[in-house]
Protein backbone atom coordinates (compact mmCIF):
# COMPACT_ATOMS: atom_id res chain seq x y z
CA UNK A 1 0.00 0.00 0.00
CA UNK A 2 1.57 3.38 -0.89
CA UNK A 3 2.26 6.26 1.85
CA UNK A 4 -1.21 8.81 2.17
CA UNK A 5 -3.73 5.90 0.14
CA UNK A 6 -5.68 8.97 -1.65
CA UNK A 7 -9.52 7.91 -1.09
CA UNK A 8 -12.28 9.88 -3.51
CA UNK A 9 -9.45 12.37 -4.33
CA UNK A 10 -9.32 14.55 -1.53
CA UNK A 11 -8.98 12.65 1.70
CA UNK A 12 -6.16 11.25 2.45
CA UNK A 13 -5.97 8.79 4.90
CA UNK A 14 -2.71 8.39 7.44
CA UNK A 15 -1.95 5.60 9.18
CA UNK A 16 0.75 5.26 12.32
CA UNK A 17 1.82 2.42 10.10
CA UNK A 18 3.02 4.39 7.32
CA UNK A 19 4.05 7.17 9.49
CA UNK A 20 6.40 5.02 11.05
CA UNK A 21 8.04 4.05 8.62
CA UNK A 22 9.57 7.67 7.97
CA UNK A 23 12.68 7.98 9.87
CA UNK A 24 12.74 12.12 10.68
CA UNK A 25 10.75 14.30 12.27
CA UNK A 26 10.26 16.63 9.03
CA UNK A 27 9.58 13.74 7.00
CA UNK A 28 7.03 12.88 9.88
CA UNK A 29 5.69 16.63 9.89
CA UNK A 30 5.39 16.71 6.09
CA UNK A 31 3.09 13.59 5.96
CA UNK A 32 0.81 14.47 8.63
CA UNK A 33 0.81 18.51 7.70
CA UNK A 34 -3.19 19.09 6.80
CA UNK A 35 -2.12 22.15 5.07
CA UNK A 36 -5.41 23.84 6.40
CA UNK A 37 -6.94 27.39 6.30
CA UNK A 38 -7.77 29.00 9.44
CA UNK A 39 -11.33 29.60 10.35
CA UNK A 40 -12.49 25.85 8.36
CA UNK A 41 -14.91 24.31 10.61
CA UNK A 42 -13.08 20.86 12.49
CA UNK A 43 -14.51 18.96 14.74
CA UNK A 44 -12.97 21.52 17.54
CA UNK A 45 -15.19 24.33 16.36
CA UNK A 46 -18.51 22.31 18.49
CA UNK A 47 -16.12 23.07 21.68
CA UNK A 48 -18.76 21.23 23.60
CA UNK A 49 -18.26 18.22 22.38
CA UNK A 50 -14.73 18.50 21.92
CA UNK A 51 -14.36 18.97 25.56
CA UNK A 52 -16.78 16.21 26.37
CA UNK A 53 -15.04 13.84 23.79
CA UNK A 54 -11.46 14.98 25.72
CA UNK A 55 -12.22 15.05 28.86
CA UNK A 56 -14.36 11.45 28.86
CA UNK A 57 -12.86 8.76 31.19
CA UNK A 58 -12.45 6.74 28.29
CA UNK A 59 -9.73 9.12 26.59
CA UNK A 60 -8.03 10.29 29.72
CA UNK A 61 -7.89 6.61 31.50
CA UNK A 62 -7.22 4.59 28.53
CA UNK A 63 -6.87 6.17 24.97
CA UNK A 64 -4.48 9.20 25.79
CA UNK A 65 -2.08 7.47 27.97
CA UNK A 66 -2.22 3.86 25.60
CA UNK A 67 -0.74 6.54 22.60
CA UNK A 68 1.70 8.74 24.55
CA UNK A 69 3.02 5.03 26.15
CA UNK A 70 3.69 3.94 23.03
CA UNK A 71 5.43 7.13 21.31
CA UNK A 72 7.65 6.79 24.26
CA UNK A 73 6.43 10.94 25.20
CA UNK A 74 8.18 11.67 21.84
CA UNK A 75 7.10 13.98 19.36
CA UNK A 76 5.47 12.68 16.74
CA UNK A 77 7.68 9.44 18.19
CA UNK A 78 11.15 10.09 17.29
CA UNK A 79 13.65 9.01 19.93
CA UNK A 80 15.15 12.33 21.35
CA UNK A 81 12.40 14.54 20.48
CA UNK A 82 11.22 15.05 24.09
CA UNK A 83 7.65 16.50 24.37
CA UNK A 84 7.90 19.53 26.18
CA UNK A 85 5.06 21.39 27.71
CA UNK A 86 1.69 20.06 27.13
CA UNK A 87 1.41 17.01 25.26
CA UNK A 88 -1.32 16.77 22.75
CA UNK A 89 -2.80 13.43 20.79
CA UNK A 90 -3.07 14.25 17.51
CA UNK A 91 -5.76 12.24 15.35
CA UNK A 92 -3.81 12.04 12.25
CA UNK A 93 -7.01 12.19 10.28
CA UNK A 94 -9.84 15.02 11.09
CA UNK A 95 -12.50 13.73 13.25
CA UNK A 96 -16.40 14.82 12.20
CA UNK A 97 -18.75 15.88 14.92
CA UNK A 98 -20.71 12.82 13.12
CA UNK A 99 -17.54 10.64 14.12
CA UNK A 100 -17.80 11.47 17.75
CA UNK A 101 -21.84 11.07 17.89
CA UNK A 102 -21.94 7.85 15.96
CA UNK A 103 -18.92 6.42 18.01
CA UNK A 104 -16.84 5.92 14.75
CA UNK A 105 -13.57 3.28 15.99
CA UNK A 106 -11.72 5.66 14.15
CA UNK A 107 -11.68 8.44 17.22
CA UNK A 108 -9.60 6.07 19.67
CA UNK A 109 -7.78 3.74 16.56
CA UNK A 110 -4.68 3.96 17.84
CA UNK A 111 -3.49 4.08 13.71
CA UNK A 112 -5.23 7.41 13.75
CA UNK A 113 -3.33 9.03 16.70
CA UNK A 114 0.30 9.85 17.57
CA UNK A 115 1.94 12.09 19.98
CA UNK A 116 2.62 15.44 19.95
CA UNK A 117 3.89 18.91 21.34
CA UNK A 118 1.31 21.83 21.30
CA UNK A 119 3.44 23.81 19.18
CA UNK A 120 3.69 20.91 16.25
CA UNK A 121 -0.05 20.27 16.62
CA UNK A 122 -0.35 23.61 15.50
CA UNK A 123 1.61 23.44 13.38
CA UNK A 124 0.10 20.57 11.64
CA UNK A 125 -3.23 22.64 11.40
CA UNK A 126 -2.18 25.59 10.37
CA UNK A 127 0.39 24.45 7.80
CA UNK A 128 3.46 26.23 9.57
CA UNK A 129 6.69 25.38 7.63
CA UNK A 130 8.49 22.39 9.66
CA UNK A 131 12.14 24.40 9.88
CA UNK A 132 9.88 27.12 12.02
CA UNK A 133 9.32 24.08 14.53
CA UNK A 134 12.87 22.53 15.06
CA UNK A 135 14.93 23.43 17.84
CA UNK A 136 17.65 25.00 16.79
CA UNK A 137 21.00 23.54 18.68
CA UNK A 138 22.85 24.76 21.58
CA UNK A 139 25.41 26.79 20.36
CA UNK A 140 28.09 27.59 22.61
CA UNK A 141 29.11 31.64 23.70
CA UNK A 142 32.06 33.20 21.97
CA UNK A 143 33.94 36.40 23.42
CA UNK A 144 32.59 39.15 20.76
CA UNK A 145 30.33 36.82 19.53
CA UNK A 146 26.96 39.96 19.59
CA UNK A 147 29.65 42.30 18.25
CA UNK A 148 29.82 42.07 14.23
CA UNK A 149 33.17 44.22 14.14
CA UNK A 150 35.11 41.88 16.23
CA UNK A 151 34.47 38.85 14.62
Amino acid sequence: MPLSCIVDKTMIIRTYTELSKLATFEERYEYLRLRGRVGEQTFGHDRYLNQILYASTFWTKEVRPSIIARDGGYDLGIIGMEVEGLVTVHHMNPITLEDVLSHDPKVYDPENLITTSDRVHRGIHYSVDCNALLVKPYEERRPNDTCPWRK
